[in-house]
Parts: C-alpha cells; sequence; structure tokens
C-alpha cells in the first residue's frame, strides 16, 4: 500500500469516503420515510417500494449490512489515512495526531452528517433508489449479518427487550391520524379537511348532542278526530311522523307520509287506515355513540329513531339526517313554520332560543361553551343558576355576557347574548375617557 502514489491513495481515500456516505444516506432515509406512503406506492406497482419495505419488515438485517458496510468503509479511510500520513511525514506521532483529526472530521463532514441531512430532507427518493444496492448486498452479506445478528439477540435477550418485526404494521391511533389531517391542510380541500375531522367526533358525540326534543316534535295522536288527522298530514312539514295514543309518552308507531298520501286516492284518511301504514318505533338508548348509530340505522334499516333515558322515558328523536348533517354539515331546508334559533340584531348581539343545542351555537356562531355537561343553553343557565332564573336575569357563562329575555313553563325560552369585548377594546375605550 506504501509504494502506491500518493495521488491514487487521496482518489482511494475519497472514495471511500463517498461510499461511507451512501450508507449513512441509506440509513436515515430508510428510518424517515413514510411508511403510509411506502404501502401505496407498493400497491401501485412500485418495485423500489416492494423492496424498501422487504428491507424494512427485517430491521436487524437491513440496519446490520449498513452499519457492517459504513464501519469497514470508515475503518479502511482511517488506516488509508495513516498510511498517507507516515509516507509523508515518516514516524512523526504529532502529524499522525493531526492526520487521525484531518480523517475523523473528513468522515463527520462528508460521510455522515451531509448524507444524513440530505436523506432525512429526501427520505423517499433516496431510501427507494438505495433499495436496489442494498437488496443484492444483504443477499451477499447475510452470513456475516446473521453471525453479527446472533450476538445481537443474545445482548437483547439479555436486556429482556424484545424488538418488533414488521414495522410497517404499527396501528396509528385516531388523534395520530387526526393530526396527520390537520398538518395535510396543503393538500387536503378545507371541506374534505372538515368531513374528516367530523368523522373522527362521531365516537364522541352522542344522540343526546343531535336530539330534538320531544316537545318540538310533531306527531300525531290517533285518538283524535279524523278530520284533524287528516288535515295535519296534509299540511306537515317532514316525511315521517310519530304516531302516540292518548299523550305523547305512549309512542305506538312511526308513519311515513309519502305511504299515507298514496291510502288518500281511496278517500279521507282515518286513524284505522293510518294503522295500517305505520311501523313499529324504533328506540335508541340515550349516550350512544353518532357512529354506532350509523351502523345500527343501516343494519336496521331504519332512519327514524326515538331517544330514551334509562328509566324508558321518551326523551326525544334522531334521524339519519341528523348523523349526516354532523359530518358534511346542514344540507336539508328549515321547514316554514319554524322560527330560525337564533337572530343577529344590529349591534352584534343575537336573540337565541334556550332550546338550542350548544353544539349548534359553537358550530354556526363559532362560540366555544362547554360540551361536557348539558347539550342545551336552557340547560346550561339552569345549571348555572341551578333554579329557574326571572325574566331581565343577566349572566356570564364561558366568558359571553347574557341577559334572560323570555322564561315560560319552567324553562328559559329567549336569551340575548352580547358581543364578546375583547381586552384591546377595553383599554383602548379608558384612553379615550
Amino acid at each position: 500500500m506504501e509504494d502506491l502514489p500518493l495521488h491514487v491513495m487521496l482518489i482511494t481515500l475519497a472514495i471511500l469516503l463517498i461510499l461511507s456516505g451512501f450508507f449513512s444516506l441509506s440509513e436515515t432515509s430508510m428510518m424517515a420515510i413514510n411508511r403510509y406512503r411506502l404501502r401505496h406506492l407498493a400497491k401501485q406497482g412500485h418495485r423500489g417500494a416492494r423492496l424498501t419495505i422487504k428491507l424494512l419488515d427485517n430491521t436487524d438485517r437491513l440496519l446490520g449490512v449498513i452499519l457492517l458496510g459504513n464501519n469497514l468503509l470508515n475503518t479502511a479511510s482511517a488506516t488509508l489515512v495513516a498510511i498517507i500520513v507516515a509516507t509523508l511525514f515518516a514516524h512523526d506521532d504529532f502529524a499522525l495526531f493531526l492526520g487521525t483529526i484531518a480523517v475523523t472530521f473528513a468522515i463527520l463532514v462528508f460521510s455522515e452528517i451531509t448524507p444524513k441531512v440530505i436523506a432525512a430532507t429526501y427520505p423517499e427518493r433516496i431510501a427507494l433508489a438505495s433499495s436496489y444496492v442494498l437488496t443484492p448486498l444483504l443477499v451477499i452479506c447475510y452470513p456475516i449479518v446473521w453471525f453479527i445478528n446472533l450476538f445481537v439477540t443474545g445482548l437483547l435477550i439479555l436486556f429482556r427487550l424484545k424488538p418488533q418485526q414488521g414495522e410497517l404494521q404499527q396501528k396509528i391511533s385516531t388523534e395520530e391520524l387526526r393530526t396527520l389531517v390537520l398538518e395535510g391542510g396543503h393538500f387536503i380541500q378545507h371541506k374534505h379537511q372538515s368531513i374528516l375531522l367530523n368523522l373522527f367526533d362521531l365516537e364522541k358525540i352522542t344522540v343526546d348532542d343531535v336530539i330534538v326534543p320531544r316537545n318540538q316534535i310533531e306527531a300525531i295522536n290517533l285518538d283524535a278526530d279524523d278530520d284533524v288527522i287528516h288535515a295535519q298530514l296534509l299540511t306537515c312539514h317532514h316525511t315521517r311522523l310519530p304516531v302516540y295514543r292518548e299523550r305523547m309518552d305512549n309512542i305506538v308507531g312511526i308513519v311515513h307520509v309519502r305511504k299515507v298520501l298514496n291510502q288518500m286516492q281511496n278517500g279521507k284518511i282515518t286513524a284505522a287506515s293510518l294503522e295500517k301504514v305505520m311501523r313499529k318505533p324504533y328506540f335508541i338508548p340515550s349516550g350512544t355513540s353518532l357512529f354506532s348509530q350509523l351502523q345500527l340505522f343501516q343494519e336496521n334499516q331504519k332512519r327514524v329513531g326515538l331517544v330514551v333515558d334509562e328509566y324508558g322515558e321518551w326523551m326525544g328523536l334522531v334521524t339519519l339526517e341528523d348523523i349526516i348533517e354532523e359530518i358534511i354539515g346542514e344540507f336539508t331546508t328549515q321547514a316554514p313554520t319554524q322560527a330560525s334559533t337564533f337572530t343577529k340584531l344590529e349591534d352584534g348581539s343575537i336573540i337565541v332560543e334556550g332550546s338550542t343545542q350548544l353544539r349548534e351555537l359553537n358550530r354556526k356562531l363559532d362560540f366555544q361553551f362547554p360540551l361536557d355537561g348539558p347539550k342545551t343553553l336552557n340547560g346550561l343557565i339552569l345549571e348555572y343558576f341551578e333554579d329557574i332564573p326571572e325574566s331581565g336575569t343577566g349572566l356570564n357563562i364561558a366568558g359571553y355576557p347574557m341577559e334572560i329575555i323570555q322564561t315560560k313553563n319552567r324553562v328559559v325560552k329567549t336569551v340575548k347574548i352580547f358581543p364578546v369585548v375583547s381586552e384591546s377594546e377595553t383599554i383602548s375605550s379608558e384612553d379615550q375617557d
């Protein structure tokens, strides 16, 4: 080796550093590549992706061949530098010390840090390309890698560690998937992103959050006169109506208005003819998650369910459309006779019905009312006072000043919510005074 010309040894040193840099590139890119993107490319038939997956399925072998090549090349580089220094400076110890520092610096800059920074920046491009080299290299060096891994396995057993095989099979949690969707805002349309996030919330939201309270439900009394039933069916604004006897607690069925209208060809609709076309009511336990209920609607081929509490009392109803609206937003039209749940005034304040769902206020008006307690604004106010407040009473909940406009039948009917004044606006107004 000492007989080789100096320029040949320098060229050889440069080649060793470059090859060592390749292994550093491969190691970092293989560990940093997006595993889900990799699996997607493999399904599309990308050969490099398939080779990369096969390498990552046996991480111990992959790291074994990479580190084997890397350390051999780095050791060879250090030895070659020692030979070059000995050739130029004979047995000068100080020159050998400087040569050691120089080769260490060269390895760090050209074979370690720079390649790894590049690989971390472009992991997919480098990992897929390097898989074509590492795959045959692993086959050639497999006996050596296997022998080395025997000692590695022994040490892991000694420390009671059990490495997981099949790195690509790691599962991702719902919260991690939510983070991916949020961070993928540049690649996912805003509307699609909103739908995906709403899907994740279906497990947390229950039917109690979207229920239509029983006092707002239009229902048919079978004990009423036939003329009353006939007129109600002609003027109703819903396609499915609950049917009861004597009192609203006694629901006996659900009737589809379209089927009833088909019966009108034979004459006036009566309670008896209504009973023939109505279906048995479908009951839902309170607290059922929307995701579970969506599946139950599909399995039972239902579109309307009556929510009951733990005592069997009927609380209200939930429709398939209510659940779909939680995913994609509102798409149904409002009944002509149904007033809006809130009205914006010129001064910025908002008149809101007490029965309005807090989730609806948060979604439509960008409020931040707490959702871990009462479901409606009325319930939130009653919980705050622990009593029935009188009209004209002012209060502040979650930073939102409001005033009770109307209380009726032990229920807060109407509330006025005032605009929130920021601290900066308060300070500026005080300065003006």
